[in-house]
Parts: structure tokens; sequence; C-alpha cells
């Protein structure tokens, strides 16, 4: 039986964080579903719009020879999402979610419907936080310097 692999993400400002995550996830399932976050669900759990529209970081994560299939994800209820989707085996998430209480929860609300978690290592050179940082700091007085200190904040 072959075993469909969840990946979700806002993938917004799309980096090599976002790929490691995704090229991973696809050497441990059969079937890769890359969830991408609507925008009204970044605002509502993040409290920001993301850069990149949904519609463009659907198209863009769809792209890749290793997603077999892109899910909006329109509800922040992943378990929801599960439902949406027609189940899948394994959801795979940055291990930045490891231990933490998102993640014990994430990790209790899959397991009672037989899914697992898997975790990746988080790419912390870059994020899209840090890239958002860089951006916002060209655009201010002095930005060599600020720019240096967003890069290393």
């Amino acid at each position: 039986m072959p075993v469909i692999g969840y990946a979700p993400g806002a993938y917004d400002l799309f980096h090599i964080g976002h790929l490691n995550v995704l090229r991973h996830a696809a050497e441990h399932c059969d079937h890769l579903i890359a969830g991408v976050v609507a925008d009204e669900v970044l605002e509502q759990t993040k409290g920001r719009l993301p850069v990149i529209p949904l519609a463009e970081r659907m198209e863009i994560v769809g792209a890749l020879r290793f997603v077999d299939q892109v899910h909006a994800e329109v509800v922040p209820d992943k378990v929801e999402t599960w439902r949406q989707v027609g189940g899948f085996d394994v959801i795979f998430k940055g291990d930045d979610w490891r231990g933490t209480e998102k993640g014990d929860r994430l990790e209790a609300d899959f397991a009672a419907v037989g899914v697992r978690v898997h975790y990746f290592p988080y790419t912390m050179h870059t994020s899209s936080t840090i890239l958002r940082r860089a951006l916002d700091a060209i655009d201010a007085p002095e930005p060599v310097g600020r720019v240096a200190r967003a890069l290393t904040s």
C-alpha cells in the first residue's frame, strides 16, 4: 500500500529550507501532497499576510518534480485538512516543532487518527522571517548596516 505524505507550509518567499523539507518529505513517502496555507489562515495564525499570494505559492510548489499534489489549506486545523484531502499516512514538519506545545498537540491529534508525525532538521540559516527582515532593512535608512543586523539577529 503506498504511503501518502503531507508537507504543510506557508511557502512564502520560497527558499532552500522549503526546498529541503519538500525534497526530504518526498524521500519518505510514495505520494507527496504539499499543503500551502491560505493567505487568510496565515493572517489568522501568524498575524500577517504572505508576500506572495496563495495562487502563486501553489504554482511554485506544484512545479517541483517531487511534489505530486498541491492542496490549499483553508482551515487552521490540520486534522480537518487531513479529512479534506482524503487522508494521509504521515505529516512532515520542521524539528523546530518537536517538543513544543504545538508539536505535542499535533502529535496527539494525529495519533488519534493513525497519522505519524515525521520531523526534519530546520534550516537555521534561512527562513521567510529572516528574508522579510532583510527586505525591510533594505528599505530603511542606512541599508547596509541594517541588512547585516537583520541577517544576524
